[in-house]
């Protein structure tokens, strides 16, 4: 029992960042579920992943360990969005999704992109919070754009960030 408890605060490897592909779609699947309670299912994953106006990177346990966290952005150079970010319970308060957002806002500045987009629900204060200190700023508001896991309506609070 101690030693599930110490691995959830230190786990064995250090995560390690690459490019995904379409094979990792089961796995991002696995992910978003454990992070979201309307989860995209493995065919979705497939399917953005394929598309040339995707970019993905995923957060793997060590080199070649399964995968614990991704970052999910869509868009026509020079705006994109960020659709999705999650980490596995196990990894989550550990600096993995800032890694993954930094990560992505680096790689979409060298291709050129400049102005990056997100949507995340009011209530999620940690995804908020990531935001802001990742330098987007809120500059708008869809009145009852998600639905809680209880069922009520949340605003989704749009916001941006510019790359240059």
């Amino acid at each position: 029992m101690q030693m599930r408890w110490l691995q959830r605060l230190w786990p064995a490897r250090e995560p390690s960042i690459r490019a995904a592909n379409t094979a990792d779609a089961p796995a991002l699947a696995v992910v978003h579920a454990s992070s979201f309670h309307i989860a995209w299912d493995a065919a979705e994953f497939e399917r953005l992943l394929a598309e040339r106006l995707t970019r993905a990177l995923v957060a793997t346990d060590g080199p070649a360990g399964p995968v614990v966290g991704f970052i999910l952005t869509r868009g026509v150079a020079p705006e994109t969005e960020i659709l999705s970010v999650a980490v596995a319970p196990r990894w989550r308060r550990q600096g993995l999704a800032r890694r993954l957002v930094d990560g992505a806002l680096g790689r979409l500045a060298a291709e050129g992109y400049t102005t990056v987009f997100l949507e995340v629900e009011e209530g999620n204060g940690g995804a908020r919070r990531l935001y802001e200190r990742a330098g987007f700023h809120e500059i708008g508001r869809r009145a009852g754009y998600y639905r809680t896991a209880a069922g009520t309506p949340a605003s989704a609070i749009v916001m941006r960030r510019d790359l240059t």
